[in-house]
């Protein structure tokens, strides 16, 4: 059986690292890596967009990467409880025309058992910025 230590229930230690090493595979950009964290029957609100199963997942990231260049992401755990992770994130991209943007945003995520996500949902707000005001 499939799973993505740590596993629940959190204790803060936990909750951090499990915060740090969804940040570090959103930093690869590579939807393949990322998507291992989701449950294969994943639910998702990102933004106004429904996202279900990890095939969706890796379609939704490769379209957003390609949209949203020069990608770093910084993200902090917020709150937890046994098998619930609440973060604050924020990341900076690049668009086509070469204008940047800071994203800021909340999410809230649910594990299963074997500590895989099973339900993530985020509420985002993009700000332009001029690159030198970048900070990551």
């Amino acid at each position: 059986m499939e799973q993505k230590l740590p596993l629940p229930p959190f204790t803060l230690e936990t909750a951090k690292q499990k915060v740090q090493a969804a940040e570090d595979a959103w930093n690869t950009k590579n939807p393949e890596t990322v998507s291992k964290a989701y449950t294969v029957d994943t639910e998702w609100r990102n933004r106004d967009t429904f996202i279900n199963g990890r095939d969706e997942v890796v379609s939704f990231l490769t379209n957003k990467w390609n949209i949203e260049r020069n990608y770093k992401l910084k993200k902090e755990l917020w709150a937890f409880t046994e098998n619930r992770i609440a973060v604050r994130f924020e990341y900076e991209f690049q668009n086509a025309e070469g204008n940047w943007y800071r994203a800021y945003g909340n999410e809230n995520w649910e594990f299963n058992e074997n500590g895989l996500m099973q339900k993530r949902y985020a509420s985002i707000n993009d700000l332009q910025i001029k690159e030198t005001d970048r900070r990551l």
